[in-house]
Formats: C-alpha cells, structure tokens, sequence
C-alpha cells in the first residue's frame, strides 16, 4: 500500500484552522480489540482538516504496516476524504471541533468527531445524492454517507458527536 506523504498533506485540500484549544487523540486499540488509554506519548493536537488527516494516517500506518493484508489506497483516499469533511463541518458549521478519534477495527477506521452546536444537518441522513445545483458547497454529507456506514450522530448538552465507520476492506 502506497500511503500518502507522512506530513498528512494535501496539496489540494484547504487547511481550516480552529482557534479553539487543541484536542489530542484518547484512545487506541490492542491487536486484540480491546480499547484503551493510548500509553504512547501524545500526538500532535487535532485543531484543522490536515492534523486530522495526519492522525488517520498515523493510526493506519501503526495498525496496519504489519498486517498480512493492507487497504487499498483507494480505501485510505476515502477515509482521508472523510476525515476532512467531517473535520471540517464541525469548524465551520459546528461550532468549533471539541473531540477527535480515529479508532481501527476490523472492518476499518471508525472516527469520532464532537463538535459544539447542537444542530443536526438535515442532509445527514439523506440518501448521498450530489446536489444538481450549480451553488458551491453541499458536497460533503454526500460524499459521507457515499463513503462511510454506521452513520450516528448524538446530541450532546454542548454539542453534537458525529461518529461514522469508514470500511478498509
């Protein structure tokens, strides 16, 4: 599998920087499956789509590098693309992102992220057809809901938790 730079860059993808406080990475998975508080020292904080990317990247290089079997890199060009959109919204229609994960499973990269508005897109559970529209924008939840399963989105007292599963298989 031919990952993308270890920068997590993305020449053609904006950076949307969060002025609000960094959110590092909690947890990681033992080969076993069991989840617990990551002991490695912290990672670089989760405050843009980039630093999002970087992280998935990381996570995918330390779960799968060792592995019989390795996503397609089509399969982690989605994932990154999820991880930006997702990342994303909650900067720019969130509220500002409060959490972000990014956790390996079996089927794949199951990421977490919080944000603080408590609005739910009414797009989100919509059937992932592209607009027809020539208006910029309302690509992102398409592509989501096209690209990533087990969609759940929970209200919170100061926000919203978007959690998706984006298969790697």
């Amino acid at each position: 599998m031919d990952l993308p730079p270890r920068d997590g860059g993305n020449p053609g993808a904006a950076d949307e920087r969060d002025t609000s406080a960094p959110v590092r990475p909690r947890h990681v998975h033992t080969p076993d499956g069991v989840r617990q508080s990551d002991p490695s020292p912290p990672c670089d904080p989760v405050t843009s789509a980039a630093t999002a990317r970087a992280h998935v990247l990381a996570v995918v290089r330390s779960h799968w590098d060792t592995a019989p079997v390795r996503p397609a890199e089509q399969a982690v060009t989605d994932l990154l693309l999820v991880t930006s959109e997702l990342v994303s919204n909650a900067i720019r229609h969130g509220g500002g992102l409060a959490g972000f994960e990014a956790v390996p499973t079996r089927e794949g990269v199951r990421l977490v992220v919080r944000d603080r508005s408590p609005d739910i897109p009414s797009v989100a559970f919509g059937t992932g057809e592209l607009p027809h529209r020539q208006d910029r924008g309302g690509f992102g939840w398409p592509l989501i809901i096209k690209l990533a399963r087990d969609i759940v989105i929970e209200p919170r007292v100061d926000g919203k938790t978007v959690s998706v599963l984006v298969p790697l298989g």
